[in-house]
Protein backbone atom coordinates (compact mmCIF):
# COMPACT_ATOMS: atom_id res chain seq x y z
CA UNK A 1 0.00 0.00 0.00
CA UNK A 2 1.39 3.40 -1.05
CA UNK A 3 1.94 5.83 1.79
CA UNK A 4 0.02 9.06 1.30
CA UNK A 5 2.18 12.18 1.96
CA UNK A 6 1.11 14.21 4.98
CA UNK A 7 -0.64 17.50 4.34
CA UNK A 8 0.97 20.78 5.56
CA UNK A 9 -1.62 20.93 8.36
CA UNK A 10 -0.78 17.37 9.47
CA UNK A 11 2.96 18.11 9.36
CA UNK A 12 2.46 21.20 11.50
CA UNK A 13 0.43 19.27 14.11
CA UNK A 14 2.78 16.26 14.23
CA UNK A 15 4.72 16.12 17.51
CA UNK A 16 7.80 14.03 16.77
CA UNK A 17 8.14 10.43 15.63
CA UNK A 18 7.16 7.23 17.46
CA UNK A 19 10.02 5.58 19.42
CA UNK A 20 11.01 3.01 16.75
CA UNK A 21 11.28 5.33 13.73
CA UNK A 22 12.74 8.01 16.02
CA UNK A 23 15.69 5.76 16.86
CA UNK A 24 16.43 5.06 13.19
CA UNK A 25 16.11 8.73 12.29
CA UNK A 26 18.53 9.67 15.07
CA UNK A 27 20.97 7.02 13.85
CA UNK A 28 20.95 8.55 10.37
CA UNK A 29 21.45 12.06 11.75
CA UNK A 30 24.21 10.91 14.12
CA UNK A 31 26.12 9.11 11.37
CA UNK A 32 25.95 12.10 9.03
CA UNK A 33 26.85 14.72 11.62
CA UNK A 34 29.50 12.49 13.17
CA UNK A 35 31.29 11.91 9.85
CA UNK A 36 31.16 15.60 8.92
CA UNK A 37 32.47 16.67 12.34
CA UNK A 38 35.19 14.01 12.39
CA UNK A 39 36.49 15.04 8.97
CA UNK A 40 36.83 18.63 10.17
CA UNK A 41 39.87 17.57 12.23
CA UNK A 42 40.89 14.08 11.13
CA UNK A 43 42.99 15.11 8.11
CA UNK A 44 45.29 17.35 10.18
CA UNK A 45 47.17 14.39 11.63
CA UNK A 46 47.95 12.85 8.23
CA UNK A 47 48.85 16.09 6.44
CA UNK A 48 52.66 15.56 6.38
CA UNK A 49 52.30 12.01 5.02
CA UNK A 50 49.75 13.05 2.40
CA UNK A 51 52.00 15.92 1.26
CA UNK A 52 55.00 13.62 0.91
CA UNK A 53 53.12 10.96 -1.04
CA UNK A 54 51.53 13.50 -3.42
CA UNK A 55 54.82 15.42 -3.80
CA UNK A 56 53.30 18.63 -2.44
CA UNK A 57 54.91 21.38 -0.37
CA UNK A 58 53.57 22.03 3.15
CA UNK A 59 52.04 25.32 1.96
CA UNK A 60 50.23 23.54 -0.87
CA UNK A 61 49.04 20.66 1.32
CA UNK A 62 47.36 23.05 3.79
CA UNK A 63 44.64 23.48 1.16
CA UNK A 64 43.52 19.92 1.90
CA UNK A 65 42.30 21.33 5.23
CA UNK A 66 41.39 24.84 4.15
CA UNK A 67 39.19 23.93 1.19
CA UNK A 68 37.00 21.66 3.35
CA UNK A 69 36.51 24.39 5.95
CA UNK A 70 35.92 27.07 3.31
CA UNK A 71 33.34 24.95 1.49
CA UNK A 72 31.47 24.19 4.71
CA UNK A 73 31.37 27.75 6.02
CA UNK A 74 30.58 29.31 2.63
CA UNK A 75 27.67 27.03 1.70
CA UNK A 76 26.18 26.25 5.11
CA UNK A 77 23.61 29.08 5.36
CA UNK A 78 22.36 28.76 1.75
CA UNK A 79 21.88 25.01 2.22
CA UNK A 80 20.11 25.54 5.55
CA UNK A 81 17.79 28.04 3.85
CA UNK A 82 17.26 25.56 1.01
CA UNK A 83 16.00 23.10 3.62
CA UNK A 84 13.17 25.50 4.49
CA UNK A 85 12.20 25.63 0.79
CA UNK A 86 12.53 22.00 -0.37
CA UNK A 87 12.47 20.16 2.97
CA UNK A 88 15.18 19.37 5.50
CA UNK A 89 14.98 15.66 4.70
CA UNK A 90 15.81 16.19 1.03
CA UNK A 91 18.84 18.37 1.83
CA UNK A 92 20.11 15.87 4.41
CA UNK A 93 19.68 12.85 2.13
CA UNK A 94 21.47 14.43 -0.81
CA UNK A 95 24.10 15.83 1.54
CA UNK A 96 24.81 12.28 2.70
CA UNK A 97 25.05 11.10 -0.90
CA UNK A 98 27.47 13.88 -1.88
CA UNK A 99 29.60 13.47 1.25
CA UNK A 100 29.89 9.70 0.71
CA UNK A 101 30.76 9.98 -2.99
CA UNK A 102 33.29 12.73 -2.24
CA UNK A 103 34.85 10.61 0.53
CA UNK A 104 35.38 7.84 -2.00
CA UNK A 105 36.88 10.43 -4.34
CA UNK A 106 39.30 11.50 -1.61
CA UNK A 107 40.36 7.89 -1.02
CA UNK A 108 40.99 7.38 -4.75
CA UNK A 109 42.73 10.72 -5.33
CA UNK A 110 45.88 10.44 -7.45
CA UNK A 111 47.17 14.00 -7.13
CA UNK A 112 46.89 17.05 -4.91
CA UNK A 113 44.42 18.86 -7.24
CA UNK A 114 42.16 15.78 -7.38
CA UNK A 115 42.21 15.46 -3.58
CA UNK A 116 41.46 19.16 -3.11
CA UNK A 117 38.54 18.95 -5.57
CA UNK A 118 37.11 15.93 -3.71
CA UNK A 119 37.56 17.69 -0.35
CA UNK A 120 35.67 20.70 -1.69
CA UNK A 121 32.70 18.49 -2.61
CA UNK A 122 33.00 16.73 0.72
CA UNK A 123 32.78 20.11 2.46
CA UNK A 124 29.59 21.00 0.57
CA UNK A 125 28.07 17.65 1.53
CA UNK A 126 29.10 18.20 5.14
CA UNK A 127 27.54 21.67 5.09
CA UNK A 128 24.23 20.18 3.93
CA UNK A 129 24.29 17.73 6.85
CA UNK A 130 25.37 20.25 9.49
CA UNK A 131 23.03 22.94 8.19
CA UNK A 132 19.76 21.05 8.69
CA UNK A 133 20.47 18.47 11.39
CA UNK A 134 19.17 20.52 14.33
CA UNK A 135 16.11 21.57 12.34
CA UNK A 136 15.38 17.88 11.75
CA UNK A 137 15.62 17.24 15.48
CA UNK A 138 12.58 19.45 16.05
CA UNK A 139 10.63 17.14 13.75
CA UNK A 140 12.08 13.90 15.13
CA UNK A 141 11.54 14.49 18.87
CA UNK A 142 8.30 15.42 20.68
CA UNK A 143 8.42 18.92 22.17
CA UNK A 144 8.63 17.59 25.74
CA UNK A 145 11.76 15.54 24.83
CA UNK A 146 13.55 18.00 22.58
CA UNK A 147 16.25 18.65 25.19
CA UNK A 148 17.22 14.97 25.10
CA UNK A 149 17.51 15.12 21.33
CA UNK A 150 19.76 18.14 21.47
CA UNK A 151 21.81 16.44 24.19
CA UNK A 152 22.41 13.42 21.98
CA UNK A 153 23.30 15.62 19.01
CA UNK A 154 25.72 17.66 21.14
CA UNK A 155 27.33 14.44 22.31
CA UNK A 156 27.93 13.27 18.73
CA UNK A 157 29.42 16.58 17.55
CA UNK A 158 31.65 17.13 20.60
CA UNK A 159 32.98 13.57 20.77
CA UNK A 160 33.63 13.42 17.00
CA UNK A 161 35.66 16.63 17.16
CA UNK A 162 37.51 15.52 20.29
CA UNK A 163 38.51 12.05 19.09
CA UNK A 164 39.50 13.17 15.59
CA UNK A 165 43.28 13.24 16.18
CA UNK A 166 43.26 9.96 18.13
CA UNK A 167 41.18 8.21 15.48
CA UNK A 168 43.53 9.45 12.76
CA UNK A 169 46.56 8.20 14.69
CA UNK A 170 45.05 4.74 15.16
CA UNK A 171 44.16 4.47 11.45
CA UNK A 172 47.60 5.63 10.34
CA UNK A 173 49.24 3.12 12.69
CA UNK A 174 47.87 0.25 10.59
CA UNK A 175 46.84 1.68 7.20
CA UNK A 176 47.62 4.41 4.65
CA UNK A 177 46.12 7.91 4.69
CA UNK A 178 43.51 7.02 2.05
CA UNK A 179 41.62 5.08 4.72
CA UNK A 180 41.02 8.31 6.66
CA UNK A 181 38.47 9.08 3.96
CA UNK A 182 37.62 5.56 2.83
CA UNK A 183 36.16 4.65 6.25
CA UNK A 184 33.26 7.03 5.53
CA UNK A 185 31.96 5.10 2.52
CA UNK A 186 30.14 2.14 4.10
CA UNK A 187 28.62 4.14 7.00
CA UNK A 188 27.66 6.84 4.48
CA UNK A 189 25.82 4.39 2.22
CA UNK A 190 24.03 2.88 5.22
CA UNK A 191 23.06 6.32 6.56
CA UNK A 192 21.78 7.37 3.12
CA UNK A 193 19.24 4.53 2.94
CA UNK A 194 18.22 4.87 6.60
CA UNK A 195 17.70 8.62 6.10
CA UNK A 196 15.56 8.08 3.00
CA UNK A 197 13.39 5.66 4.91
CA UNK A 198 13.05 7.24 8.34
CA UNK A 199 13.75 10.97 8.31
CA UNK A 200 10.42 12.84 8.60
CA UNK A 201 8.99 15.20 6.02
CA UNK A 202 8.59 18.77 7.25
CA UNK A 203 6.39 21.70 6.35
CA UNK A 204 7.81 23.84 3.52
CA UNK A 205 8.18 27.60 3.93
CA UNK A 206 6.87 28.65 0.51
CA UNK A 207 9.81 31.07 0.04
CA UNK A 208 12.21 30.96 -2.90
CA UNK A 209 16.01 30.87 -2.80
CA UNK A 210 17.69 34.06 -4.02
CA UNK A 211 20.62 32.83 -6.14
CA UNK A 212 22.42 36.17 -6.19
CA UNK A 213 22.17 36.43 -2.40
CA UNK A 214 23.56 32.90 -2.15
CA UNK A 215 26.58 33.92 -4.25
CA UNK A 216 27.16 36.96 -2.06
CA UNK A 217 26.98 34.70 1.01
CA UNK A 218 29.45 32.15 -0.38
CA UNK A 219 31.98 34.82 -1.33
CA UNK A 220 31.64 36.79 1.92
CA UNK A 221 32.15 33.84 4.27
CA UNK A 222 34.94 32.32 2.15
CA UNK A 223 36.86 35.60 2.23
CA UNK A 224 36.21 35.98 5.96
CA UNK A 225 37.78 32.59 6.71
CA UNK A 226 40.73 33.35 4.40
CA UNK A 227 41.22 36.68 6.16
CA UNK A 228 41.23 35.10 9.64
CA UNK A 229 43.74 32.48 8.57
CA UNK A 230 46.04 35.01 6.92
CA UNK A 231 45.87 37.26 9.99
CA UNK A 232 46.99 34.36 12.15
CA UNK A 233 49.99 33.76 9.91
CA UNK A 234 50.89 37.46 9.84
CA UNK A 235 50.50 37.86 6.08
CA UNK A 236 51.29 41.23 4.50
CA UNK A 237 48.86 44.15 4.54
CA UNK A 238 48.81 44.02 0.75
CA UNK A 239 47.00 40.69 1.09
CA UNK A 240 44.93 41.30 4.22
CA UNK A 241 43.36 44.63 3.26
CA UNK A 242 41.84 43.46 -0.07
CA UNK A 243 40.45 40.32 1.60
CA UNK A 244 38.85 42.34 4.41
CA UNK A 245 37.42 44.97 2.05
CA UNK A 246 36.04 42.39 -0.37
CA UNK A 247 34.39 40.44 2.48
CA UNK A 248 32.87 43.65 3.90
CA UNK A 249 31.50 44.69 0.50
CA UNK A 250 29.93 41.28 -0.10
CA UNK A 251 28.34 41.23 3.37
CA UNK A 252 26.94 44.73 2.72
CA UNK A 253 25.55 43.64 -0.65
CA UNK A 254 24.00 40.56 0.98
CA UNK A 255 22.29 42.61 3.70
CA UNK A 256 21.03 45.15 1.18
CA UNK A 257 19.78 42.44 -1.17
CA UNK A 258 17.80 40.70 1.56
CA UNK A 259 16.49 43.72 3.42
CA UNK A 260 12.86 43.03 4.28
CA UNK A 261 13.02 39.37 3.16
CA UNK A 262 10.87 37.16 5.43
CA UNK A 263 13.56 34.44 5.56
CA UNK A 264 17.01 35.92 4.76
CA UNK A 265 20.02 33.65 4.21
CA UNK A 266 21.97 35.61 6.80
CA UNK A 267 19.26 35.47 9.47
CA UNK A 268 19.42 39.03 10.76
CA UNK A 269 15.73 38.70 11.65
CA UNK A 270 16.63 36.05 14.23
CA UNK A 271 19.52 38.06 15.67
CA UNK A 272 17.04 40.77 16.62
CA UNK A 273 15.81 38.32 19.27
CA UNK A 274 18.01 38.85 22.37
CA UNK A 275 17.89 35.21 23.48
CA UNK A 276 18.93 34.00 20.02
CA UNK A 277 21.75 36.56 19.71
CA UNK A 278 23.15 35.85 23.19
CA UNK A 279 22.99 32.09 22.63
CA UNK A 280 24.86 32.44 19.31
CA UNK A 281 27.55 34.59 20.96
CA UNK A 282 27.87 31.99 23.71
CA UNK A 283 28.33 29.26 21.12
CA UNK A 284 31.04 31.11 19.15
CA UNK A 285 33.06 31.90 22.27
CA UNK A 286 32.77 28.35 23.65
CA UNK A 287 33.83 26.62 20.44
CA UNK A 288 36.73 29.07 20.18
CA UNK A 289 37.78 27.85 23.65
CA UNK A 290 37.52 24.22 22.57
CA UNK A 291 39.59 24.86 19.44
CA UNK A 292 42.22 26.83 21.36
CA UNK A 293 42.63 23.86 23.68
CA UNK A 294 42.56 21.04 21.15
CA UNK A 295 44.95 22.67 18.68
CA UNK A 296 47.49 23.92 21.24
CA UNK A 297 47.56 21.10 23.82
CA UNK A 298 49.07 18.40 21.54
CA UNK A 299 52.04 20.70 20.92
CA UNK A 300 52.39 21.30 24.65
CA UNK A 301 52.12 17.62 25.57
CA UNK A 302 54.60 16.45 22.93
CA UNK A 303 57.09 19.36 22.83
CA UNK A 304 57.13 20.53 26.45
CA UNK A 305 56.19 17.37 28.35
CA UNK A 306 57.86 14.95 25.92
CA UNK A 307 54.84 12.70 25.43
CA UNK A 308 54.42 10.50 22.35
CA UNK A 309 51.57 11.06 19.84
CA UNK A 310 49.76 7.98 21.16
CA UNK A 311 50.11 9.18 24.76
CA UNK A 312 48.84 12.59 23.70
CA UNK A 313 45.75 11.00 22.22
CA UNK A 314 44.99 9.25 25.50
CA UNK A 315 45.68 12.41 27.52
CA UNK A 316 43.06 14.24 25.44
CA UNK A 317 40.51 11.47 26.08
CA UNK A 318 39.13 12.63 29.49
CA UNK A 319 37.64 15.72 27.83
CA UNK A 320 35.69 13.57 25.35
CA UNK A 321 34.67 11.07 28.03
CA UNK A 322 33.21 13.77 30.27
CA UNK A 323 31.36 15.33 27.33
CA UNK A 324 29.87 11.90 26.63
CA UNK A 325 28.73 11.64 30.25
CA UNK A 326 27.47 15.20 30.72
CA UNK A 327 25.82 16.00 27.36
CA UNK A 328 22.83 13.63 27.81
CA UNK A 329 22.46 14.72 31.45
CA UNK A 330 22.45 18.40 30.47
CA UNK A 331 19.97 17.64 27.67
CA UNK A 332 17.49 16.15 30.14
CA UNK A 333 18.01 18.98 32.62
CA UNK A 334 17.37 21.54 29.88
CA UNK A 335 13.78 20.28 29.69
CA UNK A 336 13.37 21.47 33.32
CA UNK A 337 15.80 24.34 33.92
CA UNK A 338 16.71 27.54 32.06
CA UNK A 339 19.49 27.12 29.43
CA UNK A 340 21.08 30.35 30.65
CA UNK A 341 21.61 28.87 34.12
CA UNK A 342 22.90 25.48 32.94
CA UNK A 343 25.13 27.00 30.29
CA UNK A 344 26.52 29.61 32.66
CA UNK A 345 27.49 26.99 35.22
CA UNK A 346 29.06 24.73 32.60
CA UNK A 347 31.08 27.54 31.03
CA UNK A 348 32.33 28.71 34.42
CA UNK A 349 33.63 25.17 34.95
CA UNK A 350 35.21 25.21 31.48
CA UNK A 351 36.98 28.51 32.20
CA UNK A 352 38.23 27.14 35.54
CA UNK A 353 39.49 24.02 33.76
CA UNK A 354 41.39 26.10 31.21
CA UNK A 355 43.02 28.10 34.01
CA UNK A 356 43.96 24.83 35.72
CA UNK A 357 45.55 23.60 32.47
CA UNK A 358 47.45 26.89 32.24
CA UNK A 359 48.94 26.23 35.70
CA UNK A 360 49.92 22.65 34.85
CA UNK A 361 53.33 21.85 36.43
CA UNK A 362 56.19 20.79 34.13
CA UNK A 363 56.52 17.50 36.01
CA UNK A 364 52.80 16.73 35.61
CA UNK A 365 51.79 13.08 35.57
CA UNK A 366 48.78 11.56 33.84
CA UNK A 367 46.49 12.19 36.83
CA UNK A 368 47.47 15.89 36.98
CA UNK A 369 46.54 16.27 33.32
CA UNK A 370 43.53 13.97 33.44
CA UNK A 371 41.48 15.73 36.11
CA UNK A 372 42.05 19.11 34.46
CA UNK A 373 40.93 17.78 31.07
CA UNK A 374 37.95 16.11 32.75
CA UNK A 375 36.91 19.42 34.34
CA UNK A 376 37.04 21.12 30.94
CA UNK A 377 35.01 18.31 29.35
CA UNK A 378 32.45 18.42 32.15
CA UNK A 379 31.90 22.15 31.66
CA UNK A 380 31.77 21.88 27.88
CA UNK A 381 29.35 18.96 27.97
CA UNK A 382 27.09 20.77 30.43
CA UNK A 383 26.84 23.81 28.14
CA UNK A 384 26.17 22.42 24.71
CA UNK A 385 22.70 20.84 24.76
CA UNK A 386 21.00 23.65 26.75
CA UNK A 387 22.55 26.26 24.45
CA UNK A 388 21.43 24.36 21.37
CA UNK A 389 17.91 24.20 22.76
CA UNK A 390 17.97 27.95 23.49
CA UNK A 391 18.94 28.75 19.90
CA UNK A 392 16.40 26.45 18.28
CA UNK A 393 13.44 27.25 20.54
CA UNK A 394 14.02 31.02 20.36
CA UNK A 395 13.37 30.87 16.60
CA UNK A 396 9.86 30.36 15.14
CA UNK A 397 9.21 26.86 13.72
CA UNK A 398 9.14 28.25 10.19
CA UNK A 399 12.69 29.55 10.62
CA UNK A 400 14.16 26.33 11.98
CA UNK A 401 16.40 26.04 8.91
CA UNK A 402 17.93 29.47 9.47
CA UNK A 403 18.40 28.73 13.17
CA UNK A 404 19.98 25.35 12.38
CA UNK A 405 22.38 27.08 10.00
CA UNK A 406 23.39 29.54 12.71
CA UNK A 407 24.06 26.65 15.11
CA UNK A 408 26.54 25.16 12.65
CA UNK A 409 28.06 28.42 11.44
CA UNK A 410 28.62 29.56 15.04
CA UNK A 411 30.43 26.32 15.77
CA UNK A 412 32.60 26.56 12.65
CA UNK A 413 33.42 30.24 13.14
CA UNK A 414 34.38 29.56 16.76
CA UNK A 415 36.55 26.59 15.83
CA UNK A 416 38.12 28.43 12.88
CA UNK A 417 38.74 31.57 14.91
CA UNK A 418 40.21 29.54 17.76
CA UNK A 419 42.58 27.69 15.41
CA UNK A 420 43.66 31.01 13.87
CA UNK A 421 44.37 32.41 17.34
CA UNK A 422 46.52 29.38 18.16
CA UNK A 423 48.56 30.02 15.02
CA UNK A 424 48.95 33.65 16.05
CA UNK A 425 50.02 32.65 19.58
CA UNK A 426 52.73 30.34 18.28
CA UNK A 427 53.83 32.97 15.77
CA UNK A 428 54.16 35.49 18.61
CA UNK A 429 56.13 33.05 20.79
CA UNK A 430 57.10 29.50 19.91
CA UNK A 431 58.11 28.84 23.53
CA UNK A 432 54.96 30.19 25.21
CA UNK A 433 52.41 29.84 22.40
CA UNK A 434 50.46 27.05 24.14
CA UNK A 435 50.22 29.06 27.37
CA UNK A 436 48.97 32.11 25.49
CA UNK A 437 46.36 29.97 23.72
CA UNK A 438 45.13 28.44 26.98
CA UNK A 439 44.86 31.89 28.57
CA UNK A 440 42.84 33.11 25.59
CA UNK A 441 40.61 30.04 25.89
CA UNK A 442 39.94 30.73 29.56
CA UNK A 443 39.00 34.33 28.70
CA UNK A 444 36.62 33.24 25.91
CA UNK A 445 34.93 30.73 28.25
CA UNK A 446 34.50 33.44 30.91
CA UNK A 447 32.87 35.80 28.37
CA UNK A 448 30.61 32.96 27.23
CA UNK A 449 29.60 32.24 30.84
CA UNK A 450 28.64 35.88 31.39
CA UNK A 451 26.66 35.91 28.15
CA UNK A 452 24.89 32.72 29.18
CA UNK A 453 23.90 33.97 32.65
CA UNK A 454 22.64 37.22 31.09
CA UNK A 455 20.00 35.18 29.23
CA UNK A 456 18.19 34.68 32.53
CA UNK A 457 16.97 38.28 32.24
CA UNK A 458 15.63 37.71 28.70
CA UNK A 459 12.11 36.40 28.16
CA UNK A 460 11.61 33.30 26.02
CA UNK A 461 9.50 34.22 22.94
CA UNK A 462 6.15 32.46 22.57
CA UNK A 463 5.04 30.98 19.22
Amino acid sequence: MTKVPMTPQELEQQDGLPPGPRGWAMLAIALGVGMASLDTAIANTALPGIAAQLHATPAESVWIINVYQLAMVATLLPLAALGEVVGYKRVAVWGLALFTIASLGCALAWSLPSLIAARLLQGVGGAALMGVNTALLRAVFPAKMIGRGFGFNSLVVAVAFAIGPTTASLILASASWEWLFGINVIPGIFAFFVARRFLPATKLSGHRIDRLASLYNVGAFALLILFLGDCAHLESWERLVPEALAAAVLFALLLRREAGHPAPLLPVDLFRRPLFALSSLTSICTFATQSLAFVSLPFYFETTLGRSPIETGFLMTPWAVMVAIMAPVAGRLSDRYAPGLLGGIGLALLSAGMVAMLKLPLAADAFDIGWRMALCGMGFGFFQAPNLKAIMTSAPPGRAGGASGVVAISRLLGQGGGAALVAYCFTASSAHGASYALAAGAAFAAVASIASFSRLAVAQPAF
